[in-house]
């Protein structure tokens, strides 16, 4: 964060919360250590049947800034206590924190002094994502806040509507009341899609900052799950995509067809792929459920809405579409995934243009003809197989209409990352050979056959490395390769794991580092291949007391 000159008091923080005493401090103490440019801060408890309220008495006593209103009854969701921030608000300025997240240090200074500097409505910043317990921290949305920017209207801008986040974000007091600018009442799922709606609507002026100035902490063990974690259940993704349509209207209403067209691009790039890619964790009713919504919700886009979307979201739509049942649950959620992959067979209409199965021919792929090589969804299966003397990791890279042989494939590089420090632990390369060079000695591909690339009968292109599982620690750890082709291009993907016998189970191997080191391949809910290792007889018999623990309940 970047040095500022203090400001006078102007901004007012609305803190939300309801049944959050473990935390609730954390948050308000952030925002009154964001210093004077901070006036006051509105804790609204929102009907707390914990310590909530106590806690939050005991801090007003030590802090005049601070002002608590209390909600007799829970609203059920974060739109009505944030309203009741925004009514009791006397501050020029005005933003919302929840009460399980934190504001960094000159986050306030930061977004302030964009405001006024710039003289804007609304002045935004990075929301980084933290991992907890881990601590590690992914950028939201980063494109939008890579510099300092000037946008005197949203619609010459329209990837703001990609940022539906309200926190992140510091509004002028007066503009949200001089537009009636509010939040959806009650329990509203997504409310913030709506507010965002509401006001790029009303044609503000923006700036936005590179600097962070919201954390947005992640407690995926916790007890109650936030809304946006919560997906397990079809309601969910009704609510969800309730919020998108008013959105849409919304920003329709007002006239802003360009930021209503990339609001539907956005729902197809981001929500539909996120969703699409869990189908595989769902039970059968959810799926059917959850097709039919999203059928419906599609009908009502135009070609126009379609179009202007990227690739892969697009093409799960165009599936979901033309199949009345669920359908092709494993390559959509490849499909869906990012990077996207796309699997076998691949499939061509009668004229030769790719098509995505043959059963359903009317969703043409003729694009995956024309994109440049980096964007391609190319698709390499993984197979690990640990064994005591060297693990081995076997890739198989397919062809994609004769775009993989058009480029060339030379090598790949492999990554193992970890999934909760994003720490890299192994790095390997490796050449790139055209299947007719395997001779007898590999194993069969397995998965389904593609066409043959262009000029050549080459179908799929494989490599075989060793990897040192001793230099990896406990923990799961994600694959990620880099494909290199001839022609200095690359594409980063992941490997899709391959089901074969024995590939996909739990394995003990001795390792001279660890002595024994408990080693389990599996797919994720995209079907990328991880792995989960526990290394040392310490490690494999918490492991097994854990498994134990699990059958016994």
């Amino acid at each position: 964060m970047r040095a500022m000159h203090p400001h006078p008091p102007q901004v007012c923080v609305v803190v939300i919360g309801y049944d959050d005493a473990a935390h609730v401090a954390d948050a308000v103490r952030s925002a009154l250590a964001q210093g004077p440019a901070v006036r006051e801060v509105i804790a609204v408890d929102d009907g707390s049947t914990d310590g909530s309220p106590d806690l939050l008495d005991r801090l007003v006593r030590g802090e005049p800034r601070l002002k608590v209103v209390r909600r007799k009854v829970n609203s059920g969701g974060c739109g009505s206590p944030r309203n009741d921030g925004i009514d009791a608000a006397t501050a020029p300025y005005v933003m919302f924190l929840d009460s399980d997240d934190v504001l960094p240090p000159g986050a306030v200074d930061a977004l302030l002094a964009a405001a006024v500097g710039r003289g804007t409505e609304v002045a935004a910043g990075l929301c980084v994502r933290r991992e907890l317990p881990s601590g590690r921290e992914v950028p939201w949305r980063p494109e939008l806040y890579a510099k300092p920017v000037l946008v005197p209207h949203p619609s010459l801008r329209t990837r703001l509507v990609h940022d539906t986040l309200c926190v992140n974000k510091l509004y002028r007091t007066g503009f949200l009341r001089e537009h009636g600018i509010r939040f959806p009442e009650g329990r509203f799922p997504y409310e913030d899609f709506v507010f965002t709606a509401r006001v790029l609507a009303a044609g503000p002026r923006l700036a936005l900052v590179p600097d962070t100035v919201y954390v947005w902490q992640v407690r995926r063990s916790a007890e109650r799950l936030s809304i946006s974690l919560d997906r397990a259940d079809a309601d969910n993704w009704r609510s969800r995509l309730t919020a998108h349509g008013m959105a849409y209207d919304i920003l329709l209403a007002a006239g802003e067809k360009r930021l209503a067209r990339a609001a539907r691009a956005a729902f197809l790039e981001h929500s539909l792929r996120m969703y699409a890619r869990e189908l595989g964790l769902r039970g059968s009713g959810y799926r059917r459920e959850w097709w039919a919504l999203t059928r419906a919700y599609l009908a009502t886009f135009d070609e126009g809405d379609f179009a202007v979307a990227p690739a892969p979201g697009r093409v799960v739509a165009q599936v979901v579409m033309a199949s009345e049942e669920p359908h092709d649950l494993n390559r959509i959620g490849e499909l869906a995934s990012r990077p996207a992959r796309l699997a076998p067979p691949y499939a061509r209409a009668a004229d030769g243009t790719p098509v995505w199965s043959a059963d359903l021919p009317q969703v043409t792929l003729e694009h995956l003809l024309f994109r440049p090589v980096r964007h391609l969804p190319v698709a390499v299966d993984a197979e690990l197989r640990p064994r005591a003397r060297a693990t081995r990791l076997r890739l198989r890279l397919h062809e994609l209409y004769g775009r993989m042989a058009e480029a060339g494939p030379a090598g790949v590089d492999v990554e193992f990352t970890h999934r909760q420090d994003g720490r890299v632990g192994l790095r390997l390369t490796a050449p790139f050979l055209p299947d007719d060079c395997e001779g007898d000695s590999g194993p069969e591909s397995g998965v389904g056959s593609s066409v043959s690339g262009v000029g050549s009968s080459v179908d799929s292109w494989w490599t075989e490395v060793p990897v040192d599982l001793s230099a990896l620690g406990s923990g799961t750890w994600d694959l990620r390769l880099r494909v290199r082709f001839h022609d200095g291009s690359g594409r980063d993907t992941t490997g899709h794991a391959v089901a074969g016998p024995g590939l996909l189970r739990r394995t003990a191997v001795l390792s001279g580092r660890h002595g024994m080191v408990l080693v389990q391949p599996y797919a994720t809910h995209s079907g990328s291949l991880a792995l989960r290792l526990a290394p040392g007889w310490r490690g494999m018999a918490t492991v097994l007391r854990r498994r134990l623990l699990r059958l016994l309940h």
